[in-house]
């Protein structure tokens, strides 16, 4: 499979720092969610934050293109220059995908629990069930056209501290009803690792950091130490009290965790 033709991201820039970063958000969510974080170190780097297919402002995915191969080839064209690249979930896969493929364009690598679960049931295969009963019923909906159902099954599998789906602004779930629909191509790639980033993760030699929330599920944690034993050149983090939804609901410890990467990579020590 290709890339959507013609897809072309809406692009946001958070902050006024002398620095680019690229910030890729997760799933159901859109740019904006790098608005805490980027309120707490826009001194410092300016975050480059694109919309994926059927997300913010950026146009819908054609339900047929790769759309992991979209988000990466959309994501790719953000980096004019090296950068340091931090990506959440969903967008924390591509993060790592970018830096597998073009190392010389990412100075440092944050993810914040990416969702490549292909090492998470690697390393503890009995996180499987757990995660593909909720998923197989999120599947199913889509699969029939009951996507409002499965955005509030997804939303409640990832955003269990969140408000409910009733208590939730009208625009919000017009938002995760529109983006739903992504969520079973994803698979492939996140679980079946169908880009080959496994066999290549020795090329990730930048400074890396891996974040996961302390009240995240055990398959999350899983994939982050399976990450952070293969990447040459990684660090873990755990946010007491944080659940998957960091970037928003901690973003001043990822911001103090990921000060503490750019520190060691010396990637702020110019100008």
């Amino acid at each position: 499979m290709t890339p959507q033709p013609g897809f072309v991201p809406h692009v946001a820039e958070l902050g006024q720092g002398p620095r680019k970063a690229l910030a890729l958000h997760c799933t159901l969510a859109f740019s904006g969610a790098w608005k805490g974080v980027a309120a707490r170190i826009g001194d410092r780097l300016t975050l480059i934050a694109p919309d994926m297919p059927s997300h913010g402002q950026s146009a819908d995915w054609d339900g047929h293109s790769s759309f992991g191969d979209t988000v990466f080839a959309a994501s790719l064209s953000c980096l004019t220059e090296p950068m340091d690249v931090i990506g959440h979930s969903f967008g924390g896969v591509t993060a790592l995908r970018l830096a597998v493929e073009r190392p010389d364009l990412v100075r440092s690598l944050t993810m914040v629990e990416p969702v490549f679960f292909h090492v998470g049931f690697l390393e503890n295969p009995s996180t499987r069930a757990g995660h593909d009963t909720p998923m197989g019923e999120v599947m199913g909906h889509c699969a029939e056209g009951r996507f409002e159902e499965a955005a509030r099954l997804f939303n409640r599998q990832w955003s269990d501290a969140g408000p409910r789906w009733p208590q939730m602004p009208e625009q919000v779930r017009q938002a995760m009803t529109r983006a739903i629909h992504v969520v079973p191509s994803t698979v492939d790639l996140l679980c079946d690792d169908s880009a080959n980033l496994m066999a290549r993760l020795d090329r990730v030699a930048m400074p890396s950091l891996l974040i996961h929330g302390a009240t995240s599920p055990e398959l999350v944690k899983a994939t982050n130490s399976g990450l952070a034993r293969r990447l040459p050149n990684a660090n873990q983090v755990e946010i007491a009290g944080a659940g998957h939804m960091a970037p928003i609901s901690h973003p001043a410890e990822v911001v103090a965790a990921w000060s503490a990467l750019l520190g060691r990579g010396g990637a702020m020590a110019a100008s």
